[in-house]
């Protein structure tokens, strides 16, 4: 399983995401201190039911660095994170 697939399985299995994501911008830090450790730059844009009643970005990004844990000691040095609103619920017909 390669990096990416690691990280979109753990975020997948924790937050159920209606869209999600993943670029490697490893390219973009070439020669930058924190890439010569192996570890690698990316950006997730995700979009969750799961993070409605969060009061804060703060704490989504908080939840998304618990859910790929180790992670962000082995394989992530950087990490944006876009939240995207979840898409709506079409109302059905009674």
């Amino acid at each position: 399983m390669t990096r990416l697939q690691r990280i979109r399985a753990s975020i997948e299995a924790a937050f159920d995401p209606q869209q999600l994501e993943i670029i490697d911008e490893g390219h973009r830090h070439v020669g930058h201190a924190g890439a010569r450790d192996g570890r690698g730059h990316f950006r997730v844009r995700i979009a969750s039911r799961a993070f409605v009643g969060h009061s804060t970005p703060i704490q989504v990004h908080r939840a998304i660095y618990a859910a790929l844990g180790p992670l962000m000691e082995t394989d992530i040095h950087a990490l944006a994170i876009e939240i995207l609103p979840p898409p709506k619920v079409p109302k059905t017909l009674c």
